[in-house]
């Protein structure tokens, strides 16, 4: 938890312990960064407002680095602007103040269930369980869910937690088109309406990672007046 007010860093972690969580509390933005990038964490609370270095100059950060730990952001600017700017630079999730106890636990139990669902698949393949580990191979696209690691043509692609579970839902239903809600639900495990601009912005992001011109797309397509669907490469 990186918010320098530390009142409401200790409230927020009390409902978080509450969940049976373990948290620590940092309260600047420098601390804020090396916690994060450390490696520790399987969660980044993250404010925007934070003295020294603000948050969304530690996500840009965090993200040129290759940490892919999941990051939600709480800021006080409301204006929609302000938020994408937070998802572009490569937030996976945010929340505006003042926001409800109830609602930031959802965000959490919700990042955290997208990370414990693929925890048992990366323990069996490296406890050498019987059967193959999930690999997704579109065209020159390799998805290894166990590891969740993401190769295009033999390079390794770094991924936001977002961005992987995005794509490895795309590649597991190819040619299938998605509304925005279905994609919330399925990859944020939410359907709070008003975040679908959250979709286009992962979109945009996973677009600049994995297609050779993000502006003329042929792996994730638009769908006009639907949403998005992933081209069958197989």
């Amino acid at each position: 938890m990186v918010e320098d007010q530390r009142d409401i860093a200790e409230l927020i972690a009390l409902h978080l312990r509450d969940l049976g969580h373990r948290v620590d509390c940092v309260h600047d933005g420098a601390a804020g960064y090396e916690a994060a990038r450390s490696g520790r964490y399987d969660l980044v609370v993250l404010d925007v407002m934070l003295p020294g270095r603000d948050g969304l100059d530690i996500v840009r950060a965090l993200r040129i680095d290759k940490v892919t730990t999941p990051v939600l952001m709480l800021t006080a600017r409301s204006t929609e602007l302000d938020r994408v700017l937070g998802l572009e630079l490569g937030a996976d999730d945010y929340l505006t103040k003042p926001f409800s106890i109830p609602e930031l636990q959802a965000r959490v139990r919700a990042m955290l269930r997208r990370i414990d669902m693929h925890a048992p698949a990366a323990a069996d393949a490296g406890a050498g369980a019987a059967g193959p580990a999930e690999r997704i191979e579109a065209g020159d696209l390799l998805i290894d869910v166990a590891s969740r690691e993401v190769r295009l043509s033999g390079r390794p692609i770094p991924l936001t937690a977002k961005e992987f579970d995005l794509l490895a839902h795309f590649a597991r239903h190819p040619g299938r088109a998605f509304t925005r809600m279905q994609l919330l639900d399925a990859v944020w495990g939410t359907t709070f309406e008003g975040y679908e601009h959250t979709v286009n912005t992962h979109i945009n992001r996973l677009r600049a990672k994995i297609e050779v011109d993000p502006a003329n797309p042929r792996r994730v397509l638009t769908v006009r007046g639907v949403g998005y669907r992933f081209a069958d490469q197989r």
